[in-house]
């Protein structure tokens, strides 16, 4: 009752910030942030976009995602409309496609830039079933798989990067605390869906990759200790706010359901907070493996604090995007 209290207040935590944060407040005042170069997956619109936006006007240089190439070129044009010395970059990415993750990568690197952000924000949460062109469920590809082979694959040059310049490298995994309603075996659930033995329930597939996404955070934070590397991954829950995500679910039942919450929604730009609060605080130098909510430290279910569940995982994940990937010592640490 207490939380759901400063929720609605907006009653600042630890950090100095709550729900009612916005991500503009959050990155006030914070230096340093014109020598960031930074890659945000599904920015073009909702969360991302506002999250890219404020990057752009604290200086980042940006890398932006797209899987249509045309809305981020338009992203690309329309933040610098707003902050003309911004320094964009948009880039093909289909993050339910491993093939398109590994082609985003190599286009990537052929930039030649450093990396010091990565944030992994991109998200689908479809109605009915689907498979990837790889036959891996489509929820699941785009929310969790997509982005674990992207960072895999970026993660040996944050490390070198942040080893060079001496300047922390950081990764955010936006989550959601969706996550807690996920139970039993994610991966023979999914089997089961793909075989037609149990229906289609988009909202507990969207929490099995949620959940995914937290336990990816625990055990990319352990495997980064243990090689001393300067780079830090948290992940992070924005809130309840209404974006693109749900297009696919629109309907009167949807509308009525935000109706009657409204008054828990956050704004795009408070729900971008926390995303930006854990990818430029200084508070936070040198915090790894945590989970944020409303700009604060916070708690996951006991099943997202499993190690062993977290290292399965990830031993789990590599099997499904097969190839050689290993990018640093991280892939064996």
């Amino acid at each position: 009752m207490l939380e759901t209290v400063k929720y609605l207040l907006g009653i600042a935590g630890p950090s100095g910030y709550g729900s009612r944060s916005t991500a503009e407040q959050v990155t006030w005042g914070i230096s340093n942030l014109d020598s960031i170069t930074a890659i945000v997956t599904g920015a073009t619109s909702g969360i991302g976009f506002e999250t890219a936006r404020v990057l752009a006007m604290r200086g980042t240089r940006l890398i932006l995602s797209a899987r249509n190439i045309k809305a981020g070129y338009d992203t690309c044009a329309k933040i610098k409309s707003e902050f003309p010395n911004a320094v964009i970059t948009a880039l093909t990415l289909d993050l339910s496609s491993l093939a398109s993750v590994r082609a985003f990568v190599s286009r990537f690197q052929s930039l030649h830039l450093p990396l010091n952000l990565l944030i992994n924000n991109a998200g689908r949460f479809p109605q009915k079933f689907s498979l990837s062109e790889d036959g891996f469920d489509m929820t699941f590809s785009t929310n969790y798989l997509g982005h674990f082979l992207l960072t895999k694959l970026l993660t040996g040059k944050m490390v070198d990067v942040a080893r060079e310049t001496g300047v922390e490298g950081r990764i955010v995994i936006v989550t959601s605390n969706i996550h807690t309603w996920f139970s039993g075996d994610g991966f023979e659930y999914l089997r089961q869906i793909a075989d037609k033995k149990i229906a289609y329930d988009p909202t507990r597939v969207y929490a099995w990759s949620k959940l995914a996404n937290v336990l990816h955070t625990k055990e990319l934070a352990i495997r980064l200790r243990k090689i001393g590397a300067n780079v830090t991954v948290n992940c992070v829950h924005p809130g309840v706010v209404r974006t693109g995500l749900t297009r696919e679910r629109d309907g009167f039942f949807t509308d009525i359901v935000f109706f009657l919450s409204s008054k828990l929604l956050k704004s795009t730009s408070q729900a971008a907070a926390t995303t930006c609060y854990v990818a430029t605080s200084p508070q936070l130098v040198g915090v790894s493996g945590k989970y944020f909510s409303d700009c604060n430290e916070a708690s996951t279910s006991k099943r997202a604090t499993d190690v062993m569940e977290a290292s399965k995982l990830w031993t789990l994940s590599e099997e499904m995007v097969g190839g050689n990937i290993a990018s640093s010592s991280v892939s064996s640490a």
